[in-house]
């Protein structure tokens, strides 16, 4: 049974970088630019993991931690950030992310944590 993941992430590099690094490994990726595609996608797929970056237009990662809390009971969620090195990463585990990655991250760094939030919500 293959995993469905959405990647959120205004940066279109880190988008291919991590759907090409996730699909390799045989997750079923879907894309979002902003936090207003990804709360549109959320009404349409069942995703098992959402990796989100947390600076973006629209709709801020942490507003979308917040939206989708309401909708999913436990959503299972990876944040990346590079904004301001990294220092709002802690944040988001407050706000309900099952993990964190600073920007930039290696598709090992991406793959590991994803196994790691799929492996609690078994």
């Amino acid at each position: 049974m293959s995993r469905t993941i959405l990647v959120v992430d205004d940066e279109p590099q880190i988008r291919t970088l991590c759907r090409l690094a996730l699909e390799n490994s045989g997750y079923v990726v879907r894309e979002a630019t902003n936090g207003r595609e990804a709360l549109a996608a959320l009404d349409e797929t069942a995703f098992d993991l959402i990796a989100l970056d947390l600076s973006m237009p629209d709709v801020d990662g942490f507003e979308f931690l917040r939206a989708v809390r309401v909708r999913l009971p436990k959503p299972r969620t990876i944040v990346m950030s590079g904004f301001l090195g990294g220092t709002m990463l802690p944040t988001a585990k407050l706000f309900g992310a099952f993990s964190t990655l600073a920007k930039p991250f290696s598709p090992d760094s991406l793959l590991s944590a994803v196994r790691e939030a799929l492996a609690e919500n078994i």
